[in-house]
């Protein structure tokens, strides 16, 4: 295999590996953003994932268990908004418990049923997928991928240039401030968790119907908690959030076809690598930007 074939495979195995990242992130920047630090978003790209091979297998239509996985991520959201600021329960416990009992639950389905594999079709993108070197990683992928192009620049705009976005980033940095000008803190906080579920169900589901066709005990492995560090990497901002994503998601690729290269390394070394690469980017930027002033820290009326 030539020198642009290998690069072009490892570009195209990276831009797959992004994209659930991508789908995911966008939802935990609008969370964090809020002030929620949402643990759950593995428990929700997990749950979708297991939902959507089953509804699809159920069904006989791919596009019909992306849905599925997509309310599934609504749901997560749903429950961990509800306990987290209705019942005031701590939303990292919340997050951890959720991720336990999804991981638990869909282990032991897994063993129990049997799935038909589905896959959603391929896109590609005449001409542009016949640019060397990036044209099929970048233009020939399957559809939900190109989402992402229409995904993005919403989330940023909902974020940065609407008055819901305003008044999340004010909930996000000082809470109290933002109830004294009537803002509803937790039901925003609420909605920005839905948003993230919706979309880290997204993800989830891509992963499952998109890119594996099948369902896996433990199949997400860790990228919720790759998903938040690719905030953290960003600095709370969408557009390095996406690059952080990328990073990580050619890291895992490297993972992957190395040793289809004849390029011999330590195994496990190359196993947890992606998750190395994501400890070092939290250690790096934490110290170099602040997140947003009230993020993790559960609101109460009157409190200071």
């Amino acid at each position: 295999m030539s020198v642009l074939d290998s690069t072009t495979t490892i570009l195209a195995s990276g831009v797959r590996l992004t994209v659930p990242l991508a789908f995911a992130a966008c939802g935990e920047y609008i969370a964090e953003r809020a002030g929620t630090m949402n643990i759950s978003v593995e428990a929700m790209m997990l749950g979708a994932a297991f939902t959507s091979i089953a509804t699809a297998s159920a069904t006989g239509s791919a596009t019909v268990g992306l849905v599925a996985g997509v309310v599934t991520g609504l749901l997560l959201g749903f429950v961990h908004g509800n306990f987290s600021h209705r019942a005031q329960i701590n939303t990292f416990v919340v997050g951890l418990v959720l991720n336990a009992l999804v991981l638990g639950l869909t282990s032991y389905l897994i063993t129990t049923n049997e799935f038909v594999s589905h896959q959603v079709h391929m896109l590609s993108i005449p001409l542009l997928q016949d640019i060397p070197l990036i044209g099929k990683p970048l233009f020939s992928e399957r559809w939900p991928a190109f989402l992402l192009l229409a995904l993005i620049p919403l989330t940023w705009w909902l974020v940065e240039r609407s008055r819901w976005g305003l008044e999340l980033r004010a909930v996000g940095e000082n809470p109290q401030a933002a109830d004294v000008t009537g803002i509803k803190v937790n039901m925003r906080r609420r909605q920005a968790l839905l948003w993230c579920g919706a979309l880290a169900g997204l993800g989830g589901a891509y992963l499952a119907v998109g890119e594996v066709g099948s369902f896996n005990q433990n199949m997400t492995a860790g990228r919720g908690y790759i998903v938040i560090a690719a905030v953290i990497f960003g600095a709370w901002r969408l557009g390095r959030t996406m690059l952080g994503c990328l990073v990580f998601g050619l890291s895992d690729a490297m993972r992957l076809a190395l040793p289809a290269l004849g390029v011999t390394l330590n195994a496990q070394l190359l196993v947890a690598a992606p998750y190395l690469l994501a400890l070092l980017a939290m250690l790096l930027f934490t110290t170099q930007h602040r997140e947003p002033g009230a993020l993790g820290r559960p609101f109460e009326r009157g409190s200071t």
